[in-house]
C-alpha cells in the first residue's frame, strides 16, 4: 500500500492510526499542503485524487480517498482488531461520533476554509471547534467508557485524537470538556497513536519533531 499523507493533516492521521492498529505496513508519500502553493494541486496528484485532498491510499489495485471510506475498507479487509463494534447500537454510536467530527467540525476549520477567513481565521477555527466540542462532550457522557464508545478503540477514537490536536493548535480552552480530554489522554498512551503522531512523520519539519 502507498499512503499519500501530510504530517499535520488530521484526516491523514486517522488513516495512519488505522493502518498502525491493524498492523498494515505501507510506503508513505508526503504531499505538502503549503509548499509550492500546495502540492495537492499538482496535475499528478489531481489524477490520483480529483478532490485534491489528502489522504489517498493505493491498496489492492484501487485508489481510495476520504478517510472514513478508507478506514471502512481496512475494517472490511482486515477485521482485526475491530474498529466497529459488533453490537448495532454501539456501531451506530461510533459512526455518529466519527461523522460528528469528520463532517461537523473538521471541514469547517481545515486549511482551504481558513485561507478564505483571512485575519479572522483563529477566531473562526475556535468557534467551529468549540461549538462542535460542546455537543461532543454531551454525547460522550452517554457513550464513553475508557474510550469514545465503551472500552474498545473504535473509528470514533481515530477521529477524536486528531481533532483535539487541532483544538490545541488553535488554542481552544479544553477545560469545559473533561470527557474529551480524558479519552484523548488515554488514547495517546497507545502505541498506534504514538507512531502515527504528526510529530513523528517522515515529512515533519525538524522544529516540530518529537
Amino acid at each position: 500500500p502507498i499512503l499519500y499523507s501530510y504530517f499535520r493533516s488530521s484526516c491523514s492521521w486517522r488513516v495512519r492510526i488505522a493502518l498502525a492498529l491493524k498492523g498494515i505496513s505501507y510506503d508513505l508519500v508526503p504531499v505538502n499542503l503549503i509548499k509550492d502553493g500546495g502540492q495537492q494541486f499538482s496535475a499528478e496528484f489531481k489524477a490520483l485524487n480529483p478532490m485534491q485532498q489528502v489522504p489517498a491510499l493505493q491498496i489492492d489495485g484501487i485508489t481510495l480517498s476520504q478517510s472514513l471510506a478508507i478506514i471502512n475498507y481496512l475494517e472490511e479487509t482486515h477485521p482485526n482488531p475491530r474498529l466497529l463494534p459488533q453490537d448495532p447500537k454501539k456501531r451506530a454510536q461510533v459512526r455518529m461520533i466519527a461523522d460528528h467530527i469528520a463532517s461537523g467540525i473538521q471541514p469547517l476549520q481545515n486549511l482551504s476554509v481558513l485561507k478564505q477567513m483571512g485575519e479572522k481565521k483563529m477566531e473562526w477555527a475556535q468557534n467551529c471547534i468549540t461549538t462542535g466540542f460542546q455537543a461532543l462532550e454531551q454525547i460522550l457522557q452517554h457513550t464513553a467508557g475508557r474510550y469514545c464508545v465503551g472500552d474498545e478503540v473504535s473509528m470514533a477514537d481515530l477521529c477524536l485524537v486528531p481533532q483535539v490536536a487541532n483544538a490545541d493548535r488553535f488554542k481552544v480552552d479544553m477545560r469545559p470538556y473533561p470527557t474529551i480530554t480524558r479519552i484523548n489522554k488515554a488514547l495517546l498512551e497507545l502505541e498506534a497513536f504514538k507512531i502515527s503522531h504528526p510529530s513523528r512523520q517522515p515529512d515533519t519539519p525538524a522544529e516540530l519533531r518529537a
